[in-house]
């Protein structure tokens, strides 16, 4: 498989795989057997490479994991941070979208076996970077309100503010927040996020 980066965020490949895929999608197996050091999300069996995550980036997705943790520890729900391998479709070996979210949760236990989850999380978190944005405000948020993920997360650390996605009635209605706010998450009842915190 002859990939390159083209520093956008997308891949370039060569003309043969170009024709090749035109016959078939890539799935999860052809994904879970790449190993050329670089990481990859599928959308609709096209592969997408990841950029390694800046410090900002980290920092806020550790500071909302341990809040996330921290609320739902004892729950059914269980708090997953990338890179963790999400099939959206919940085909499997078989599934042509892969996608890692900066942090998830989820929980249905049945989703969940020893290498990824099958199907739509509860509740997913994107953290921007410029080599990411564009996929994540627009192609994933499509794939996550069509697979029915309740509650999605977009976080901008440049401008230090999140958009809420709230699944109703199959499409997502948008809440903006700032950093100086706490958000109160709509599927976990009595859960709040203090964003001072995330954006120190």
């Amino acid at each position: 498989m002859d990939i390159k980066n083209d520093g956008t965020g997308d891949i370039e490949v060569n003309e043969a795989v170009r024709k090749y895929d035109e016959d078939k999608r890539y799935t999860y197996t052809d994904y879970a057997s790449w190993n050329d050091g670089n990481r990859y999300e599928l959308i609709d069996g096209i592969a997408h490479i990841m950029y390694a995550p800046s410090t900002a980036h980290q920092s806020i997705s550790m500071d909302l994991s341990n809040q996330l943790y921290n609320f739902l520890k004892g729950t059914p729900c269980k708090v997953l941070a990338a890179p963790y391998d999400v099939c959206l479709n919940g085909l499997g070996d078989e599934d042509y979208t892969v996608v890692q979210p900066d942090i998830i949760v989820v929980c249905d236990e049945s989703k969940i076996d020893k290498k990824r989850c099958n199907g739509a999380p509860d509740m997913a978190i994107e953290i921007l970077s410029p080599s990411t944005a564009k996929h994540d405000l627009f192609t994933k948020l499509k794939k996550y309100q069509n697979a029915g993920v309740r509650e999605f997360w977009i976080v901008d650390p440049d401008e230090k503010a999140v958009n809420v996605h709230i699944l109703e009635n199959g499409r997502y209605v948008i809440n903006s927040y700032e950093s100086n706010e706490t958000i109160n998450i709509t599927i976990f009842k009595g859960c709040s996020i203090i964003l001072p915190d995330v954006f120190e």
